[in-house]
């Protein structure tokens, strides 16, 4: 047994002492967006630091705790506030996360973020369903291989999985939803990126970017996770805009388009639940 599995068996054996509940989807909520946890019906609640060996998330907006609970009926469990690479963590504590809710028993990991737009027809404000990925971070599979849960080389063909991607299209057509699609790039972070930067990942092929969500989709591939991804587009990037970018207008943005997120990510959800195998 991998040292790292010993790591994450020690924080699921403390999970399991504290909340017997079995998610069936997992949900990874960010920045501005973390009150959603608060509107579903919750089961139980379980703290970052009272799990043993578990990074906490010192970002402002971000809770630090699991919700479990349902959404229509689909057990989920929900990461109130996620760990950032650059909050100073190495990349195996930015993904640990991710893989104590494959233990717990998810099936289906559901990213969301706020991002700032880098294609041009974006605005504050938007939707953007995650087609594909540049990650710009290490690669959270650096290092000693978890042979448990996947193997050395996985294949990332299919990061977002299209059957996924389907469903959530599909439910925010019948919601009446505008959705964009598009590439998510994750540059470290915590700086936002230059002018010439964003000139750069939009040369890559990136529509929109951010400081999270690519390494844990990576982790998720490898470990099994069917994974699905959506962007709150909370800015325009740099040089886009001549208006200096600040956090909190990520979490202002994230506000006012929380009505809309609340109904397309509770709806998609319950659809995606109907395609777990």
């Amino acid at each position: 047994m991998s040292k790292r599995y010993e790591r994450l068996e020690k924080c699921y054996k403390c999970f399991k002492e504290k909340i017997d509940f079995t998610p069936d989807v997992a949900l990874i909520l960010g920045s501005g967006l973390g009150d959603y946890a608060d509107s579903i019906e919750q089961a139980a609640v379980l703290d970052y630091k009272d799990i043993e060996g578990f990074p906490v998330s010192t970002v402002a907006g971000h809770k630090g705790r699991f919700v479990f609970g349902y959404i229509g009926g689909v057990k989920v469990v929900i990461m109130q506030g996620r760990v950032h690479y650059y909050e100073g963590y190495p990349m195996e504590d930015v993904v640990l996360p991710v893989r104590l809710m494959k233990l717990m028993g998810a099936k289906v990991l559901f990213l969301t973020n706020a991002a700032g737009g880098v294609n041009f027809n974006y605005h504050a404000g938007d939707f953007m369903l995650i087609s594909d990925q540049i990650c710009m971070a290490p690669s959270p599979l650096i290092g000693e291989n978890i042979d448990e849960l996947g193997v050395r080389f996985p294949d990332m063909s299919n990061i977002y999985d299209k059957e996924l991607r389907s469903v959530v299209r599909d439910t925010a057509k019948a919601l009446n939803i505008p959705l964009q699609e598009g590439v998510y790039i994750q540059l470290t972070g915590p700086n936002y990126e230059s002018p010439a930067e964003i000139r750069m990942v939009r040369t890559l092929g990136a529509d929109a970017v951010g400081m999270s969500t690519a390494c844990e989709a990576i982790a998720a591939n490898h470990c099994g996770l069917k994974t699905v991804g959506i962007s709150c587009i909370s800015n325009l990037a740099c040089g886009i805009t001549d208006k200096p970018l600040t956090h909190a207008e990520v979490q202002e943005t994230a506000d006012r388009a929380a009505p809309l997120f609340r109904q397309l990510v509770t709806e998609s959800v319950i659809n995606l639940a109907k395609h777990i195998k």
